[in-house]
């Protein structure tokens, strides 16, 4: 197949002024004021001048990554640049979708604004955290998870890099076995709640329901899940994102599927702020050239390649 492999970040890859580079592009400056007039507040103002305190609020961090994302898409399709599959980091799933042509921008922030929100509402009723768990492999993770009440893997990013997700005791309590059983470290991520786990199936109800007013098409470029490992038909998609709220993403065995192949992709760009799934994806296939646009010199690299 050939062609390029587009990776849209997830919740944590926000950071204050992440939209400055952006606001040179007409095309971008209008993505933020569609988002804008759907959400009926100032996302753009948010990304461009947001304190890390701001950003970092569930309800409000993922429909600012979902529209630096599309901004950033739309500028390099603007210059002439395609791809041919697209696949996300859990939140990050909506901003393939949309770039996809599988689902309207304005639905996506619609339903994105209801994800964030009832997760919002779960953390705080429920409490819970994750953390990141360096130099020990899943089936070991998977393992220790098994023997412990209400903690679960939630994220394959990197071989040796696995995020456990539960009560906050029961994550504790598997972050120690795990240093027992040979892990580097284990290290608390700066979230509110367990996500992608079944703490969640409060946010994937309402979820869900917003889901089934979303008209899902078959879009001119296909989309990889994540949590599923497939290319989902239409009529799927509204099922996979509800269960994705509490399914683990397998972002690891997900590129290997990806990568391997006469259908691999030649090269692999990231849409939005940040630089998390470039790193990942170079730990998971260090041959595999991939790239950022999460700042204003990455974003000129993207431009120039586009229009070459």
């Amino acid at each position: 197949m050939g062609g390029l492999l587009v990776l849209c970040p997830g919740q944590g890859s926000q950071a204050p002024g992440m939209a400055q580079h952006l606001w040179d592009f007409t095309v971008a400056r209008e993505v933020f004021r569609e988002a804008g007039e759907v959400l009926g507040w100032d996302v753009g103002e948010l990304c461009r001048r947001g304190t890390m305190e701001e950003l970092t609020r569930t309800d409000r961090t993922q429909l600012s990554i979902l529209t630096c994302s599309v901004a950033v898409w739309r500028v390099l399709e603007s210059a002439g640049a395609t791809f041919v599959v697209a696949a996300g980091h859990s939140l990050g799933e909506y901003s393939a979708l949309v770039v996809g042509g599988h689902m309207s921008f304005a639905d996506a922030l619609r339903v994105v604004d209801v994800r964030g929100r009832g997760m919002q509402a779960c953390a705080e009723e429920r409490g819970g955290m994750m953390a990141a768990v360096i130099g020990l492999e899943g089936e070991a993770i998977e393992e220790i998870c098994s023997g412990i009440e209400d903690v679960w893997v939630a994220n394959y990013n990197s071989p040796g890099q696995v995020v456990i997700s539960g009560t906050v005791d029961a994550v504790r309590a598997a972050g120690e076995d795990a240093q027992q059983k040979g892990a580097k470290r284990v290290v608390p991520l700066p979230v509110s709640g367990a996500f992608h786990t079944p703490l969640m199936a409060g946010a994937a109800e309402a979820l869900a329901q917003a889901l089934g007013d979303v008209r899902f098409t078959r879009g001119p470029r296909r989309f990889f899940s994540t949590t599923e490992l497939c290319y989902p038909e239409p009529d799927e998609l509204a099922a996979v994102l509800a269960r994705q709220l509490m399914s683990p993403v397998r972002f690891t065995q997900s590129m290997e599927a990806l990568l391997r192949g006469a259908e691999a992709p030649d090269e692999g760009l990231e849409i939005g702020p940040g630089n998390v799934l470039t790193g990942l994806t170079k730990r998971i296939a260090r041959d595999f050239p991939v790239a950022s646009t999460g700042d204003g010199e990455a974003m000129e690299n993207a431009l120039e390649k586009a229009g070459g």
